[in-house]
C-alpha cells in the first residue's frame, strides 16, 4: 500500500501523522533516560526519514536559518578547545542533531497539530509520572518531593506548565471544539494537578504569568494593530512597576514564602556565585559544551559534594546564562540569546503587527516562559529536551513565508518582503 506524501509532509493534511510524532517526541524527551537508546532513535525515526519523501520541502533552504544554527556551530566546534573532548563531541553532534529534527518539525507540522499533539503527549507523559512516579530528596530545597517518573521536581514541574499553557491556548486561542474539548480538559486538569503535586515554586508562579498573558492577548487581538501596540506597551510598563515595587516592599519574598522558598532561591544563588567564578576560568568561548560537569574533574566533584549529588549528573547552575557562559563563553550566551530573544520578538511583533496570528500567540507565550524560566533554570540547552526542541520550532517558524507576501504584505519578525516559494 502506498502512502500519499501529503500524509507524511503536508502541514494541512497529516494530522494524524503529525500528531504521533509529537506525541511520541514529547515523551521521548521526558523519558529518555528510562528507556535508553531505543527511545530516541524512535524520536529520529519519526523526522529524519521524512528527508528521503521530499527533501526539498522538507529541509527549505537553510541558509535562512544560519542565525539559528549558530549556537549549535559553536558547540561544535568547541570540541576543538575541550578538556572533555568526547564528551563535547558526541553532546555537540546530539544537539545539533536534534536542531535539525525541530526544523524539519516546524515545516510539516501546522500550529493546531503541535498543540494537539503536545495534548496528547504531555497528558501521557503525566500520566505515567503519576502511576510510577516516587518522592526524592531535593539537594536545593533540603526536602522531599514528588518528583514522578523524572529525576528532579522541576522536571515534573516544567511538563505541567507546558500542559497548562497549552490546554489553555486549545481553548482560548485555537478554539478547539468537539473531542478536544475533553481532551484538553483532561490534560489541563491533570497538568494543574502534577504542578501543585511538584511544589515547584518557579513553574507554578511562571505558569501563571503566561497564562494570564495569553488571556491578555484575547481582548488586546480585538483592537487595531496600531492600537494594540500602544496597549500591549503601556500594560508592559506598568508591568515593569509592579515588578519593581514587588522587589522593593518585599512582595516577592512573601510570594516564594508561599511555596517554601527565601530570597537566596533555596541554594541557588551560592551555585550562581560559583558559576561566576568558574566562567572567568575562559569567558570568551567557554570550557566546551557540556564540558564542565565531568566526573574527575575537580570543579564540578566539589560542587557534587556540596550539594549531595552522588549520580554525578542532572546536575547543572540552575541559570541559562551563567552555564552557556561557562560551557561556551559570552559568545556562546549572545548566539543563543540571538535565538531565544530573536524568536520572542520576532512572534511578539507578529502578534502585535498581523490582524489575527493563532501561532504567534502560542509560540510567543512559550518563549515568554523560556525566557523567565531562564533566570532559574535551564531548559533550552541540551538535547532531547522538550524546550530546546520547541524553542527551535518556533525560531524556524520565523523563516517561513507567508501567504499574505502575494499581496506585498512584509514578514513581521524580520521587515522584508517574502517570497511564496516553501
Amino acid at each position: 500500500m502506498r502512502i500519499a506524501k501529503s500524509a507524511l509532509i503536508d502541514p494541512e493534511r497529516n494530522e494524524i501523522y503529525g500528531m504521533t510524532a509529537v506525541a511520541l517526541s514529547f515523551f521521548v524527551f521526558a523519558y529518555s533516560s528510562r528507556f535508553g537508546q531505543i527511545s530516541v532513535l524512535a524520536y529520529y525515526g519519526m523526522w529524519l526519514p521524512l528527508v528521503v519523501v521530499d527533501y526539498r520541502r522538507v529541509l527549505g533552504n537553510y541558509p535562512r536559518y544560519l542565525w539559528i544554527f549558530g549556537f549549535g556551530i559553536l558547540t561544535v566546534l568547541s570540541s576543538f578547545w575541550s578538556e572533555a573532548v568526547s564528551v563535547t563531541m558526541r553532546a555537540s553532534i546530539q544537539y545539533m542533531t536534534h536542531i535539525v529534527c525541530a526544523l524539519i518539525a516546524m515545516r510539516v507540522i501546522s500550529i493546531r497539530t503541535l498543540t494537539r499533539g503536545a495534548l496528547i503527549g504531555i497528558g501521557v507523559v503525566l500520566l505515567y509520572s503519576l502511576l510510577f512516579g516516587i518522592y526524592l530528596f531535593d539537594a536545593l530545597d533540603g526536602t522531599y518531593s514528588f518528583v514522578g517518573a523524572f529525576s528532579s521536581k522541576n522536571q515534573l514541574g516544567f511538563y505541567a506548565s507546558l500542559g497548562v499553557i497549552f490546554a489553555a491556548s486549545s481553548v482560548l486561542v485555537l478554539k478547539q471544539r468537539g473531542i478536544w474539548l475533553p481532551i484538553a480538559g483532561v490534560t489541563g486538569l491533570l497538568s494543574a494537578y502534577s504542578l501543585i503535586a511538584s511544589q515547584s515554586a518557579t513553574s507554578a508562579i511562571t505558569t501563571a504569568a503566561v497564562v494570564a498573558l495569553i488571556i491578555g492577548f484575547i481582548p488586546i487581538g480585538m483592537l487595531s494593530p496600531a492600537n494594540r501596540k500602544m496597549i500591549f506597551f503601556a500594560l508592559g510598563g506598568l508591568g515593569a512597576l509592579l515588578a519593581v515595587a514587588s522587589l522593593q516592599f518585599g512582595l516577592l519574598d512573601a510570594i516564594l514564602g508561599i511555596f517554601g522558598k527565601d530570597s537566596t532561591l533555596t541554594g541557588r544563588t551560592y551555585l550562581w556565585q560559583q558559576g561566576i567564578e568558574a566562567a572567568k576560568q575562559a569567558p570568551i568561548l567557554g570550557v566546551g559544551y557540556q564540558g564542565f560537569w565531568v566526573a574527575g574533574f575537580a570543579d564540578a566533584e566539589r560542587l557534587w559534594n556540596d550539594f549531595f549529588i552522588t549520580g554525578r549528573s542532572g546536575f547543572h547552575f540552575h541559570n541559562t546564562y551563567i552555564e552557556t557562559v561557562v560551557e561556551n563563553g559570552f559568545v556562546g550566551m549572545i548566539l543563543l540569546g540571538m535565538v531565544l530573544y530573536g524568536t520572542l520578538l520576532g512572534h511578539l511583533r507578529s502578534v502585535l503587527m498581523r490582524r489575527s496570528d493563532p501561532q504567534g500567540v502560542i509560540l510567543f507565550a512559550i518563549c515568554a516562559l523560556f525566557v523567565v524560566r531562564s533566570f532559574v533554570e535551564i531548559d533550552i540547552i541540551f538535547p532531547y529536551q522538550i524546550g530546546s526542541f520547541l524553542l527551535y520550532f518556533a525560531a524556524g517558524k520565523l523563516c517561513l513565508p507567508v501567504k499574505a507576501a502575494r499581496n506585498g504584505e512584509t514578514h513581521p519578525a524580520i521587515g522584508m518582503r517574502l517570497q511564496t516559494r516553501p
